[in-house]
Parts: C-alpha cells; sequence; structure tokens
C-alpha cells in the first residue's frame, strides 16, 4: 500500500539524575492514529527524541507502508537540525572537535541515513502548547513520554 503522506508527532524524555527515559511517537497513517511508545534506561533526553523518530520509522519499515513523503513534528531542535548539520557531521566522520565519537553517533547515523533515502521533512513545533479547537498531537506524545518516565522511576 502506497501512502502519500505519513504525519509523525514525537516526543522523547528523561529523568536526567536517574537516566530513565520514555518515548512516544504518533502516526498518522490513513486518519489512522497508531501510538508507539517505550521506556530506556541509562539514557539521555535527546536520546529518547531520536528513539521516538527511529521507532516510527521501524514500524513503517515492518508494517511494508510505503510512502511518498512523511512529515516528522517535533519540539527537539536537537532533532529537527539533524538534516543542517550532516553534512558537517559527515564530513568529520561524527566525531567532536576533541576526536572523540559525538553522543548519540549511531543514533544521529541511522537518522540521516533515513533522511538521505526518503522524502522526510522535519518540523519544529512548540513544546506544551495549550489545547485549541485542533488535535494537538504533540502535546498528547508529550504527555506519554513524561508518564512512561514518572511510570518507571516510581
Amino acid at each position: 500500500m502506497n501512502i502519500p503522506i505519513i504525519e509523525i508527532f514525537t516526543d522523547g524524555s528523561c529523568h536526567t539524575e536517574l537516566k530513565t527515559g520514555g518515548w512516544a511517537a504518533l502516526l498518522l497513517i490513513n486518519n489512522k492514529e497508531i501510538i508507539l511508545k517505550g521506556t530506556v534506561m541509562n539514557t539521555s533526553h535527546n536520546r529518547m527524541e531520536l528513539v521516538a523518530v527511529l521507532k516510527a520509522f521501524e514500524y513503517i519499515k515492518n508494517q511494508n507502508v510505503n510512502f511518498d513523503r512523511a512529515r516528522v513534528y517535533s519540539d527537539s531542535q536537537y532533532v529537527v537540525n539533524i538534516s543542517d548539520r550532516k553534512d558537517k557531521l559527515k564530513k568529520k566522520s561524527y566525531l567532536s572537535n576533541k576526536g572523540i565519537p559525538i553522543q548519540n553517533s549511531d543514533l544521529v547515523k541511522e537518522l540521516i541515513h533515513l533522511i538521505e533515502n526518503n522524502n522526510i521533512e522535519l518540523i519544529k513545533v512548540k513544546a506544551h502548547q495549550k489545547k485549541s479547537d485542533t488535535e494537538n498531537y504533540n502535546r498528547k506524545v508529550d504527555k506519554i513520554a513524561r508518564n512512561l518516565v514518572r511510570e518507571a522511576i516510581a
């Protein structure tokens, strides 16, 4: 089945002291909502933001959903700006100025590979927006991710 546009809303959360994280992704495929979520130990906030996006595309691949275009909505500047930084990151072999691997290089490489091989648009949205007349999917995934962290550390 070929879908013209898939919309994906993602968020990640992390208790920085306990390094316990949660991630959530909401996919809109043929007007159907699919919610994916999970928790991870020994992680970071940025890592959870990346995992949410990658898990959405893993689901799409595993379900054999073909798409012409995917729009990923995230409140994470770290995720959204990866496409702007990809050439520099690749040129430097994913190493920092000190010559050590950048944080989350495994996931950053995976996301860059997806961006380069698919028509994916990363869209920055404001975090923690209040309710409005339309469904606020980013608020929904934000709540899911934060609740997962609360449950995991309780």
